[in-house]
């Protein structure tokens, strides 16, 4: 089970740090990913962090202010929400890729992610 975390209610240029928690089962040798869904909009992909947390992929609208990282000692993927924009409204999900890739493999979104916790709401106002 994941658990994204961290969300809240903050101002346009602001940051926010994300978690998402793994229990139950452990996910450090697997690639993880964070999606987000705005109102009315269709869930779209934001960033995916190999399971070495080496590598790191990042959508174009978000690249260069958020940034993500792992801890898989304590079963923890983070992302790092910098310079935050209203379009950046969204719940945010994290989920795990089910295949299995080498240290540095990034998924492109797709159904190998398909551990999903729940989400965490991000609200940015202008």
């Amino acid at each position: 089970q994941l658990q994204a975390s961290g969300g809240g209610l903050v101002q346009a240029g602001d940051s926010l740090r994300l978690s998402c928690a793994a229990s139950g089962r452990t996910f450090s040798r697997s690639a993880m990913g964070w999606f987000r869904q705005a109102p009315g909009k269709e869930r779209e992909f934001v960033s995916a962090i190999s399971w070495s947390g080496t590598a790191t992929l990042y959508a174009d609208s978000v690249k260069g202010r958020f940034s993500s990282s792992r801890d898989n000692a304590k079963n923890t993927v983070f992302l790092q929400m910098n310079s935050l924009k209203p379009e950046d409204t969204a719940i945010y999900f994290c989920a795990a890729d089910t295949k299995t890739r080498g240290p540095s493999a990034l998924p492109e979104p797709g159904p190998w992610y398909a551990y999903w916790g729940q989400g965490t709401l991000v609200t940015v106002s202008s």
